[in-house]
């Protein structure tokens, strides 16, 4: 998400924090290079120069030619100036769905990700919020539509169901038969799925407006596809002239598209961006929050956002026998793979890297060190070639044994070595951690990596998995630092 342009302002802000002073020709010469970043980007051109005129008035100034760091200081501006862009610090994105059954009417084009967006929220909803969901398709035109979001509904979970089929209804009356059905059933929220086109026309508009009248949504979101560009920000722009829009979700946003339509379509509709979706499965929906966002833009990192990930990742059981171990000072290679796994749930080396200060940086050393998250999948496989007694007690792992594991998970003996030399660090650092300057330490460590004592309480006071103090764990630098055999 919007690597291209982190990259671009990255090695902008490079050459102006590479300075001890700036002038005022500096500066202009810097927003200058972030107008082009922008443009490129995708980024609406009124956008830009509204985004650039606000950051220039602040930015070419006493403030920061006397400031202590300048360059700092012109990076601050231009945070603000990103957040601002996006919707600002207290921009509402949570749902309207006080009074049940709420109703939540879905609008986008065909193949905007509509349908799976639905059974997104439904699964968000019934498991965090506690709802009732009620999923109703009112797309009769595309082939097994109604099917599709009847399969997403039973992925979801007993607290999600689907509207019955029944064949050549219009979707006017499906719409009538699911608001009873949502009132009888007792259901929290009620979810209409509208029908999409490959291009906006004047029948679907009309369809989706009726659909709107007959139900009276409390939220009407419009789901629009980020890689689109420029075209989903018009979309958004013509759906917003005939239906009532309350919010808008990106799709896509783990792809290779260049961001323009996030950092546009706030500023061009007015229209608070609520969620985006990544990837196909049920839980890759991220609520946005617009420093969050602002923050990964500028490779700042996005330390909260891991550490909810992490949280929602941990099974509670599996941490609080990790816990009793650490207070044992004990961890072995089980303790590892299991660290291993979750560090793949929260999304692999990729989606931890994105997240943690200096994300440009560190996604440059592993593409120079040719790595990818298969790195983790084959440390796994090494640990699964061993017996459980070498799992629990890795002082058995001989020369010999060493061979035989590295034969069976298809890998070399320098792999199994260097698995080996990391779980002795981490196992250390566990050790460490039994007494309170070791544990004090540990802290200092998160701290200095960028996450505060208010990051940590959200944790429950639980270690991080995968990661020592918010970094890679000791050792995985030694893992990570050879090439791919």
């Amino acid at each position: 998400m919007f690597d291209a342009l982190s990259e671009r302002l990255g090695g902008i802000f490079d050459n102006l924090t590479g300075r001890g002073a700036l002038s005022d020709k500096d500066v202009s010469e810097a927003l200058r290079e972030i107008r082009v970043a922008l443009l490129e980007a995708d980024v609406a051109l009124p956008v830009v120069k509204d985004f650039i005129a606000k950051v220039k008035t602040r930015a070419v100034g006493e403030e920061v030619i006397r400031s202590v760091k300048p360059g700092q200081q012109v990076i601050k501006i231009v945070y603000d100036g990103l957040v601002d862009m996006l919707g600002g610090e207290d921009a509402d994105t949570s749902l309207r769905i006080d009074s049940p059954p709420a109703v939540v009417m879905m609008a986008g084009l065909q193949g905007s990700g509509k349908t799976t967006t639905t059974g997104k929220l439904a699964k968000r909803l019934s498991e965090k919020g506690r709802k009732k969901v009620l999923l109703a398709s009112l797309d009769v035109r595309r082939p097994a539509a109604m099917e599709q979001l009847a399969i997403l509904a039973d992925q979801c979970g007993d607290a999600v169901s689907s509207l019955p089929i029944i064949q050549g209804q219009l979707p006017a009356d499906i719409a009538r038969r699911a608001l009873n059905a949502a009132k009888i059933g007792g259901y929290d929220v009620l979810f209409l799925d509208t029908a999409g086109r490959t291009s906006i026309d004047e029948q679907m508009m009309t369809e989706a407006a009726e659909i709107a009248e007959i139900a009276q949504p409390q939220e009407t979101l419009l789901v629009a596809d980020a890689l689109t560009g420029q075209d989903a920000v018009e979309t958004a722009r013509r759906f917003h002239e005939r239906l009532p829009l309350t919010g808008l979700v990106l799709t896509r946003m783990d792809g290779d598209g260049r961001g323009g339509a996030a950092l546009s379509m706030r500023a061009v509709t007015g229209l608070p961006i609520k969620f985006l979706g990544v990837g196909e499965k049920l839980d890759g929906l991220d609520t946005f929050d617009a420093q969050r966002v602002a923050g990964r833009i500028l490779g700042q990192g996005d330390i909260v956002s891991l550490v909810e990930k992490a949280s929602e990742q941990m099974d509670a059981a599996k941490a609080e026998r990790m816990a009793e171990k650490m207070r044992k000072g004990i961890f072995d290679l089980n303790d590892l793979a299991e660290q291993l796994k979750q560090m793949q749930q929260m999304g692999g080396l990729g989606g931890l890297m994105g997240m943690l200060p200096g994300a440009r940086k560190a996604k440059q050393a592993m593409e120079a060190a040719n790595l990818d998250d298969n790195v983790l999948k084959r440390q796994e496989a090494i640990i699964s070639s061993m017996t459980k007694a070498e799992r629990a007690k890795p002082a058995l792992l001989n020369a010999s044994r060493r061979k035989r594991i590295a034969a069976g998970s298809g890998t070399t003996v320098q792999d199994v070595n260097k698995l080996l030399k990391m779980h002795q660090q981490m196992a250390g650092m566990m050790k460490k951690m039994r007494t309170k300057g070791g544990m004090k330490n540990m802290l200092g460590m998160a701290q200095q990596a960028g996450i505060s004592q208010a990051d940590l309480a959200k944790m429950g006071g639980q270690q991080l998995p995968g990661l020592g103090g918010g970094s890679l764990p000791p050792g995985m630098g030694d893992l990570l630092g050879g090439k791919k055999k």
